[in-house]
């Protein structure tokens, strides 16, 4: 009978483990964020600031191509590198009538908010992400994000390398439709991100490189960057549409040093680990460090043996620092400079690119490789760009090189 009984009794718990597991099982996943839009924040110079006049009382009206689409989003407000708070009044999104004009479509303008508020203030050195909007929008769509300051700030945070118009006018016209008489510069202000919800399974790309990956050479308000290729390409097949990418190139971007940015590894935690839905991470980083070495004259061998030995240790770190994480890191090769009117590398130059991209074609290091190098160089000369994928400066593609960048990658290697 006790041993009856106690058949029962674990029957009971197995069959009730098993509904509790099914039941589980059932549950359907949450949606999640996934960064459709990114770009990595900067202090900017004079030269790139807002410069008509005193930017005190301004609204300024930018324009974005996501990735990936999806019916509900939020906007990431930087106030990264400003040294006081920064005051927001106002910040709308809107469809934008076309990448290069200020014009939106009044009928799709909508106020953002923050903790339900239509204003924010954002503290020194933070970041703000709006209220959940929803909003549906496309795959490859341009968004309008405009935005109001009472008072200038204080250290502008933006992204210069833009390759995209912003709009500026005095006075509170966030919901205008259209900004006339403003004043046009080609760089972003203030805007880190955009993100969109998305369902369970979905992940972005992030891209940590240098001016080849911020798109030195593309054509402003075109999005033909090597990176938009990707976007357009992951919209194709239908299983690899809920993939987002997020480009966090700087020009002139080092590993190693400071230039006109923080390094590659100073800005890893904020630019690769922060992003919403980060599974994917692409480096394409070194051409500035190789080609600053002996940018004033020439070094000794021992100089570039050292700095080869520098380039691939940060390349650890980063391939560390993101396993620790769970990201699977994608390693691209440099692509060739010989003959740059910048960097005019010499024989010893060149053999770093082939030692540092020999390391990054060995097994063992990144989860995979993206040979850029082999897509770009001249068959005949491989040290330098193939003419047709040259911007003219031999050290940046064209945006036909950039196109062959970004179509001679792999999709199989975001599965999902």
């Amino acid at each position: 009978m006790e041993d009856a009984l106690r058949i029962r009794t674990f029957l009971a718990i197995v069959v009730g483990l098993a509904l509790t597991a099914a039941q589980s099982y059932a549950q359907p996943k949450p949606p999640l964020w996934i960064a459709s839009w990114g770009a990595s924040q900067q202090i900017l110079e004079p030269q790139d600031a807002i410069t008509m006049g005193d930017p005190r009382d301004a609204t300024l009206r930018q324009i974005f191509r996501l990735s990936m689409g999806g019916a509900t989003l939020r906007v990431h407000l930087s106030n990264a590198f400003g040294t006081e708070a920064l005051h927001f009044t106002a910040v709308h999104i809107a469809r934008p009538i076309s990448p290069s004009s200020s014009a939106i479509d009044p009928a799709t303008d909508r106020p953002l908010t923050f903790d339900g508020s239509s204003e924010v203030t954002v503290p020194p050195g933070a970041e703000f992400v709006s209220d959940a909007l929803d909003y549906p929008i496309a795959a490859l769509s341009d968004l309008a994000v405009t935005f109001h300051l009472d008072a200038a700030p204080a250290g502008q945070t933006g992204h210069p390398g833009s390759r995209a118009t912003s709009y500026l006018v005095h006075g509170n016209f966030v919901a205008a439709p259209n900004l006339l008489d403003s004043k046009n510069v080609d760089h972003w202000y203030q805007v880190s991100e955009i993100d969109v919800l998305a369902p369970a399974g979905a992940a972005s790309i992030v891209v940590l490189g240098d001016s080849i990956t911020d798109g030195h050479g593309a054509t402003t308000n075109g999005n033909d960057r090597w990176t938009d290729v990707l976007a357009q390409r992951l919209q194709a097949p239908a299983r690899k549409r809920s993939i987002g990418v997020a480009n966090q190139g700087i020009g002139g971007n080092h590993l190693l040093t400071d230039g006109l940015d923080p390094n590659a590894l100073a800005r890893f935690d904020r630019d690769v680990l922060a992003p919403a839905g980060v599974r994917w991470v692409i480096l394409f980083e070194g051409v500035n460090d190789l080609g600053g070495l002996a940018r004033n004259g020439e070094v000794t061998s021992a100089e570039h043996d050292a700095l080869v030995k520098r380039v691939v240790s940060a390349y650890k770190q980063i391939i560390l620092r993101a396993h620790a994480h769970g990201l699977l890191v994608f390693g691209g090769t440099i692509t060739p400079f010989v003959g740059s009117d910048y960097y005019h590398p010499g024989p010893l130059g060149e053999a770093d690119r082939q030692a540092v991209n020999a390391w990054i074609r060995a097994a063992g290091h990144f989860d995979a490789v993206i040979d850029f190098d082999s897509v770009v160089r001249d068959p005949q000369h491989p040290d330098r760009l193939l003419p047709a994928y040259d911007c003219g400066d031999h050290l940046h593609p064209s945006p036909a090189g950039y196109r062959a960048m970004g179509e001679a990658i792999q999709l199989g290697l975001f599965e999902q």
